[in-house]
């Protein structure tokens, strides 16, 4: 079981970057998916969420309108688009993966409610 998180960079502010989440091991389509990243200093927060059947995305208020969600074609990846970039988005990106269920859908902000973490992809942004 893994996820695997790419996609990070240097990137100036305004500029956009597309997060990579692969899964391997086990079904992503009964599953999830969080994003999540940590800032030097600050806590882990949730960023994006999108559930099994992409029936349900959801952005924290921070990120709402500059970063989408979605599904890879072969189902076995999440995307997570970064548009319009601030220097206050620069953190190690996580994504995680929960069984799909009401109160992960309710709290996904909440990184106790998932099973498996990537390896988190650093994102800078910097002029």
């Amino acid at each position: 079981v893994q996820l695997q998180a790419s996609g990070g960079g240097l990137v100036q502010p305004g500029g956009s970057l597309r997060l990579s989440c692969a899964a391997s091991g086990f079904p992503l389509h009964d599953y999830a998916i969080g994003w999540f990243r940590q800032a030097p200093g600050k806590e882990r927060e949730g960023v994006s969420f999108i559930s099994s059947r992409e029936t349900t995305t959801d952005y924290a208020d921070s990120v709402k309108g500059r970063f989408t969600i979605s599904k890879g074609v072969a189902k076995n990846t999440v995307y997570l688009q970064m548009n319009s970039l601030k220097h206050e988005d620069t953190a190690v990106y996580y994504c995680a993966a929960g069984r799909d269920r009401f109160m992960l859908r309710r709290r996904w902000e909440l990184h106790g409610q998932y099973d498996y973490w990537g390896q988190g992809t650093l994102v800078t942004v910097s002029s």
